[in-house]
């Protein structure tokens, strides 16, 4: 798909609970029906996204893969540089490394959750990007330590650093230290213009040229409100709970393919540069290529 500022770009979501070994097919279909984007997910337990970006690389010529997100309590900022340079260097300006804090319950249970998540977001990114601008970064921060390491084989080109983040103080630091922000599932165009206010007000007391918004949207493609709930009722429940909103009122891309270019059109002009569709229920490909159809002909 052909993206210019009067549209946003689409990507489309490997979903965590896919088997790793149909990635590399999902992502080679998405390209040739012309989407922008490929997201996969780095959720404990599952797969781990530096991996998966790679795969979804390697079978693509031009697709964007993000990752969407790395936990960086899990990872030491000089190892995810390393990882992240060498994944840069071999598909330049198509990677977009996402960070965030990871899920507190997930980071307890493998004895990683940081004193201050705030601090070690915000230090890991710094550090991150330093290193892979290739230079010698010396921190010693609330919760992350480097000291003078530089990386040999930095990327020609530094992948943009975005993060995943829900609350009002992570997206005032996202705006000032991140290249962007991804919004979760069920947030619609209301939700975005709140966290593009608490953006710019990091954006406006940080360094960083622009700043990317990304929302995450749930697809599922019919005519049948009974199908759709059978098939979409237990991850859209799941996130509602976790937003702390009723399940209604969540924004969604659940219905017919005719509600798809107005409701994409409608993120886009709360400010979404990119919207990510992750595909709900039975067969993911016809679920994309019906969602690509009803954006070009709309």
């Amino acid at each position: 798909m052909t993206t210019d500022a009067s549209r946003p770009r689409i990507g489309f979501m490997f979903d965590r609970d896919r088997r790793p070994e149909e990635l590399a097919g999902f992502a080679a279909t998405v390209e040739e029906l012309g989407a922008d984007d490929l997201w996969v997910v780095e959720d404990l337990g599952w797969t781990g996204a530096i991996s998966a970006a790679t795969v979804a690389l390697a079978a693509t010529r031009t697709l964007r893969v993000g990752i969407g997100i790395a936990p960086v309590a899990l990872r030491n900022p000089a190892v995810l540089a390393m990882e992240l340079a060498t994944v840069a260097r071999i598909y330049p300006e198509r990677l977009v490394a996402g960070l965030g804090h990871g899920v507190t319950a997930w980071m307890r249970q493998v004895g990683a959750a940081p004193a201050s998540p705030l601090s070690r977001l915000g230090e890991s990114i710094v550090a991150t990007r330093g290193l892979l601008a290739g230079e010698t970064v010396t921190l010693h921060g609330r919760e992350v330590t480097i000291d003078g390491v530089k990386l040999v084989h930095p990327p020609a080109v530094v992948p943009p650093i975005v993060t995943g983040v829900v609350r009002p103080k992570s997206l005032e630091l996202s705006g000032r230290v991140a290249d962007g922000t991804i919004v979760a599932e069920g947030n619609g165009p209301d939700e975005l213009r709140a966290a593009t206010a608490h953006i710019a007000r990091g954006r406006a007391t940080g360094d960083r040229p622009a700043h990317e918004l990304i929302v995450f949207a749930y697809l599922h493609v019919g005519d049948d409100p009974a199908k759709a709930a059978a098939e979409t009722g237990e991850m859209v429940a799941g996130q509602a709970e976790w937003l702390g909103v009723p399940q209604e009122e969540l924004f969604t891309l659940i219905g017919p393919a005719a509600d798809i270019p107005a409701k994409v059109a409608a993120l886009h002009a709360a400010g979404a540069a990119t919207v990510v569709l992750r595909p709900l229920g039975a067969d993911p490909d016809t679920q994309a290529r019906t969602a690509l159809e009803a954006l070009r002909i709309a």
